[in-house]
C-alpha cells in the first residue's frame, strides 16, 4: 500500500484558490505528454464538427427539442425520443469530451517545466471557445435550427478547429521571436491563400443553409438564395484556392525554400483535390447524406492543411538563456614577481 501525503490546512486552502498551479507543484509531464494532449484537442474538435453534421444528415437537430434539457421535464433523452433523440443527446455529450481533452491540455500546459504562459493562454482560448460555442448550440435549438445561427456555429468550430492546431504547433516549437524561413512576398500569397480558403468555408456554410439537408424533418426555414448558383461559386472558389496553392508550391520551388513548406503545400493541394472529388460526386448525386458527412470531415482537414502551410514558414527556436563561459570566471593567474 502507498500512503497517502497528508495535506495541510494551508494546502488545501492553496489547491482550492489555485488547482493548476497544485496539480504543477506535483506533477510535471513529458513533453510528448504535452503534444498528445494538444493532438487531443484537435482530434476532438475534428470529431465535434463531424458529429453535428450527422445530426443535421440524420434530421435530429431537434431530437432534442430544447436547451440546456432535452425535454422540459427530462435532462436526458428518453426512450419515447427515439433514434433522433439519441443522436441529438449523444452530440451534447460529446462536448464534455471535448471539454475534457481542452482540459487536459491545460493542465498538461500549465505543469510542463519551465512552464510557458503562452501555451497556457491558448488552452484557456480553446475553452473560452468550447463554452460560447455550446451556448450558440443551445440557441440553435431554441430558434429552430434557424439557418443562420447553424452556420455561425460551424464558424465558430472552425474557430475552435484554428486554436487547437496552433497550440499543438506552439507546443513543438521555442518561445523565441519567429523567424521567417521564406520571403515576404511568399508569405503575402501564403496568407491570400488562407483568406481565399476562409472565404470557401463560409460560402459552405451558405450553401448549406440553402440545401436540401435543414436538419429536421419539419419546416425549417433555409436561406432563400438559389442553391445552385451558391454551390456553383463555391466550387469557383475552390479552384480559386488550388490555383493560389498551386502557385504557392512552384514559388516555393522557385525560391529554393525549405522542405517543411514544400511538403505543407503539396498535402494542402492532395487534400483540396480529394475534397473536391467528394465535392462534385455529392452534387451530381443529390448530395447523399453519407458524402455530404464525407465533405464536412474534409472541410476541417482541408483547413488544418491550410493552417499548417501558414505555420511552416517561421520557426520558433526554444529561447535558451545565456551562460557565462566558465573560462571567464576564473581569474587571471598572478604575475610573476
Amino acid at each position: 500500500m502507498v500512503r497517502v501525503p497528508k495535506l495541510t490546512r494551508a494546502e488545501v486552502a492553496q489547491a482550492a484558490r489555485n488547482p493548476l498551479l497544485c496539480i504543477a507543484e506535483r506533477w510535471t509531464p513529458s513533453p510528448r505528454t504535452v503534444r498528445r494532449a494538444a493532438m487531443s484537442a484537435v482530434v476532438m474538435a475534428v470529431l465535434i464538427v463531424v458529429t453535428g453534421g450527422a445530426v443535421r444528415l440524420t434530421g435530429s437537430g431537434l431530437g432534442c427539442p430544447t436547451w440546456p434539457k432535452c425535454t422540459d421535464e427530462s435532462l436526458t433523452a428518453t426512450s419515447a425520443m427515439g433514434f433522433h433523440g439519441a443522436i441529438e443527446f449523444g452530440n451534447r455529450m460529446l462536448t464534455y469530451v471535448l471539454c475534457a481533452a481542452v482540459g487536459w491540455t491545460i493542465i498538461a500546459a500549465r505543469s510542463a517545466k519551465p512552464w510557458r504562459r503562452s501555451l497556457t493562454r491558448l488552452g484557456w482560448a480553446q475553452f473560452w471557445v468550447v463554452m460560447g460555442n455550446a451556448v450558440l448550440g443551445g440557441v440553435v435549438v431554441l430558434v429552430g435550427l434557424n439557418p443562420y445561427t447553424v452556420a455561425a456555429h460551424f464558424l465558430l468550430s472552425t474557430a475552435l478547429l484554428t486554436v487547437a492546431v496552433v497550440t499543438w504547433q506552439r507546443v513543438r516549437e521555442g518561445d523565441a521571436e519567429p523567424r521567417p524561413l521564406v520571403g515576404k512576398a511568399v508569405s503575402q500569397l501564403t496568407w491570400l491563400l488562407t483568406g481565399a480558403a476562409g472565404l470557401l468555408i463560409a460560402v459552405g456554410t451558405v450553401v448549406t443553409g440553402a440545401g436540401r439537408h435543414a436538419g429536421d424533418s419539419s419546416d425549417v426555414h433555409r436561406i432563400p438564395l438559389d442553391w445552385k448558383s451558391i454551390a456553383q461559386l463555391h466550387a469557383d472558389l475552390a479552384w480559386v484556392v488550388v490555383a493560389l496553392t498551386v502557385a504557392l508550391w512552384f514559388v516555393l520551388k522557385a525560391v529554393d525554400a525549405p522542405a517543411g513548406p514544400q511538403r505543407r503545400t503539396r498535402d494542402l493541394f492532395l487534400v483540396l483535390m480529394a475534397q473536391g472529388v467528394i465535392g462534385y460526386v455529392q452534387y451530381f448525386t443529390d448530395t447523399p447524406e453519407v458524402l455530404v458527412g464525407l465533405h464536412m470531415l474534409g472541410s476541417c482537414l482541408v483547413w488544418i492543411a491550410v493552417l499548417r502551410v501558414l505555420l511552416s514558414l517561421r520557426e520558433r527556436p526554444s529561447a535558451v538563456a545565456s551562460v557565462p563561459d566558465p573560462a571567464a570566471e576564473q581569474p587571471e593567474p598572478a604575475a610573476a614577481g
